[in-house]
């Protein structure tokens, strides 16, 4: 055939160390139909500083991948919620071959065609709070690449026409397809007139969605007598792959006729007629490949070049009372993005008789909903069984409803087929399903009432039950409980909704207790928090005592919103202690972030300027600090130079301030050992200590331990570097000039200092206009 290559690629992403699927890196594919081979290329390189990282640690990079939805991953082995089922995948893990580059090749053989998605993450590691631009961070990026090969013009049978086709010697095998569609019950391959030079050397494959491998429903025609392939509950609405192969080392020409029998369920006993009036009555796409579409009047479809004749007798050879019952469907409703119910007409009750059972179909939009979750859940009416031991069974399968012939069958499984079970009965009257991240497309419920004997559960005779039937979409499991938080994300234009869980709390829907915190440990870590910064206190006493009422009220501020912005999304706890825990992304973080570094440069500033020399100096500085601070943090809060640069700016301020009245006063200052020795240096000693333990020391392990000593010590420094109260001058300075009556006023300045009598001190007054 003819070969088409497709190249697809992404922009590399950054990688995070896994800690719930909040944290994976999600890339979307799309893989066409008649595609035979598909290979990913994995790129990943290091960076360090904007250059390649040879010196970062190598880390291994594990990438899951999953068609139909995202991959359901647990690769810290964490408990799921009660009642949900657990979708497979693919995992495959990168090593390193280069200092700072390492490729992965991934090759899928005959791929299911539409969406594919890969994840991937970095192994957990310790948690590690690092300061923003601290030191060049070592960055891991990803880049899949898909490479698709896809075969174009593939023949194309027609049910009930017989196509004729001769293999050359130098060729191996030929490939048609069949469309299936909805209510079909069989699909019977059959080869006819087959002739070489060894019998019929041939193989018969079939194989839905994509092309057959070699493991796929197969049949020898050397030993089978007629070459007969029977596929019973197809998948509907599909494409099926009819591969013929040859025996290798068969020499000569091979030359057969196939042809395809498709049995309609709603009528058992034919076969469906080899054409209809137009392609829309037998749901089948206008685009047929090789063979063309079918007409749209009432002619047969044309002849193709292999040699398609008119349809030809074949027996129905279908097992008998093999039939499907009429599927109801469901109404959608949409509330929200991944909030959407399914309303069954006359519904939510449902009565299922004992002779048959009661079929319903969801359907689910492609892309739209594989990012969320989907809830199923059954509850049995007891008083609707009069007595009698029912039990109700539920098979979900997808794209196919499963009812078979033998209504004692209490599985939900076959050769080719594999769905979800649910039960109910008068002892348990509740069952509930739930399927994280479900494939799209068409999804059928089959209920059905047995009763239950010695010899096993048997058809009821005159009992019809009544169960209550709810099926919904929601964005996670529960919406991830009291210990975690529902996170809707986006990847380019796909959304997908995950839980990042809290207070030590695990899993999928954070209901894994084994690392979670016990109430007192988080009532002690709240209390630490949240109390440290009573410290800010005595910092606030001094300051009013030394008359800076301008400090005291900075902070008085960095004390109530250190106090209530608590981040106990990131850190979990209590979240009815403290207040704020709703605002991680809102302005009171921020306020306490501001504060408290603007609270410690701010003590520094003060020590540096006093009011008594240049009056309007702090207030314009406070002024400009608060709104360049505010400017800063909107553009990056957690920047190095948001919290440097205050800092740095108070020290420059007190660097000039000290110097210059050094240079006046011609000695240093602080002129006294004691204001070095007892406020100084440990001011400076404690701060210091802060910020080491602040950039360096903390993890989220000790996150609660560290921060609040972070929030004593930060407290704890302004109290020290608070310059004391300024003290009156020893002489008094010239009076103001009194304005509008121009006379002189004498004042004596021994009388106002109180050194000699007021009546012989007249020679020495000092007169001011």
């Amino acid at each position: 055939g003819l070969f088409v290559t497709d190249y697809f690629t992404r922009t590399p992403r950054k990688l995070s160390p896994f800690r719930s699927f909040a944290s994976i890196e999600l890339f979307h594919f799309h893989i066409p139909e008649d595609t035979v081979i598909a290979v990913w290329n994995l790129i990943t390189f290091k960076e360090q500083g904007g250059t390649f990282g040879d010196q970062c640690p190598d880390r291994s990079i594990t990438v899951y991948f999953r068609s139909g939805a995202p991959s359901v991953i647990n690769p810290l082995h964490t408990h799921f919620p009660r009642d949900t089922a657990v979708p497979g995948s693919f995992a495959l893990t990168l090593t390193w071959t280069l200092p700072n580059r390492t490729t992965g090749v991934f090759n899928v053989t005959s791929p299911l065609p539409g969406d594919w998605f890969l994840a991937a993450h970095l192994p957990k590691d310790e948690g590690k709070i690092s300061v923003k631009g601290l030191y060049e961070e070592c960055q891991y990026l990803f880049q899949p690449q898909l490479i698709v090969q896809r075969l174009v013009n593939i023949a194309v049978l027609y049910p009930g026409h017989v196509t004729d086709q001769s293999m050359a010697p130098h060729n191996r095998s030929c490939l048609y397809k069949v469309f299936v569609p909805s209510y079909t019950s069989r699909v019977l391959v059959e080869v006819l007139r087959c002739h070489g030079t060894e019998g019929c050397p041939l193989w018969l494959r079939v194989r839905a969605k994509a092309p057959p491998l070699h493991n796929s429903t197969a049949l020898d025609c050397r030993e089978h007598t007629p070459c007969q392939l029977a596929l019973d509950l197809p998948f509907w609405q599909h494409w099926y792959y009819v591969l013929v192969e040859k025996h290798p080392g068969v020499p000569g020409t091979v030359s057969f006729q196939v042809t395809v029998q498709l049995t309609d369920c709603s009528r058992p006993s034919l076969a469906r007629p080899p054409f209809l009036p137009s392609s829309a009555s037998m749901n089948m796409p206008h685009s047929f490949g090789s063979a063309g579409g079918l007409a749209l009047g009432d002619s047969p479809p044309p002849t193709s070049p292999n040699g398609t004749k008119p349809p030809v007798s074949i027996p129905n050879t279908s097992p008998a009372g093999e039939r499907c019952w009429p599927v109801r469907p469901t109404l959608r409703n949409e509330l929200d993005t991944f909030s959407v119910h399914f309303y069954i007409f006359f519904g939510p009750n449902v009565s299922v008789p004992p002779d048959r059972p009661a079929v319903f179909v969801i359907n689910l939009l492609p892309v739209l909903d594989s990012g969320g979750v989907l809830n199923l859940e059954l509850r049995l009416n007891v008083s609707s069984l009069c007595g009698e031991n029912v039990t109700v069974f539920g098979c979900l399968n997808h794209e196919v409803p499963l009812t078979s012939g033998d209504n004692s069958s209490v599985t939900c499984e076959t050769e080719t087929l594999a769905g979800f079970l649910l039960s109910v009965n008068a002892t348990a009257s509740l069952s509930r399903l739930r399927i994280p991240y479900p494939q799209t497309g068409s999804w059928y419920l089959s209920l059905r009432s047995l009763c239950a004997t010695e010899h096993g559960f048997e058809p009821c005779t005159n009992v019809t039950a009544e169960v209550y039937l709810r099926a919904y979409l929601s964005p996670c499991i529960n919406d991830c409980g009291i210990y975690g938080q529902c996170k809707l994300l986006r990847t380019n234009n796909y959304l997908y909704a995950a839980c990042e869980c809290k207070a030590g709390w695990n899993g999928w829907g954070c209901t894994d207790n084994a690392e979670a915190f016990s109430y007192g440990f988080q009532l002690l870590s709240t209390l630490l928090l949240c109390l440290s910064n009573v410290m800010f206190v005595p910092p606030v006493a001094i300051a009013v005592r030394s008359h800076y009422l301008l400090e005291a009220a900075v902070y008085i501020f960095t004390m109530f919103f250190s106090t209530v912005s608590v981040d106990w999304e990131q850190r979990g706890g209590l979240p009815h202690v403290c207040l704020g825990h709703r605002h991680r992304h809102g302005p009171t973080p921020a306020c306490g972030q501001a504060g408290e570094w603007g609270e410690w440069a701010r003590g520094v500033g003060t020590e540096g300027t006093h009011p008594d020399e240049c009056p309007a100096a702090p207030q314009v500085l406070y002024l400009l600090g608060a709104m360049l601070l505010s400017m800063a943090l909107q553009m990056d809060r957690h920047g190095l130079w948001n919290l440097l640069g205050p800092s740095l700016f108070a020290l420059g301020i007190m660097a000039i301030a000290w110097t210059a009245r050094t240079i006046r006063r011609r000695h240093c200052y602080p002129p006294t050992w004691k204001r070095w020795a007892f406020y100084l240096c440990p001011g400076a000693l404690i701060a210091a200590a802060a910020v080491l333990l602040y950039a360096f020391v903390e993890t989220e392990e000790n996150y609660f331990y560290i921060h609040s000593i972070w929030h004593l010590l930060i407290a704890g420094s302004v109290g020290f570097l608070l310059p004391p109260r300024a003290k009156p001058s020893g002489r008094l300075g010239p009076l103001p000039r009194r304005k509008g009556c121009g006379y002189q006023l004498c004042v004596n300045e021994q009388e106002e200092l109180g050194l000699v009598d007021p009546a012989v001190a007249s020679i020495n007054s000092i007169c001011t206009s």
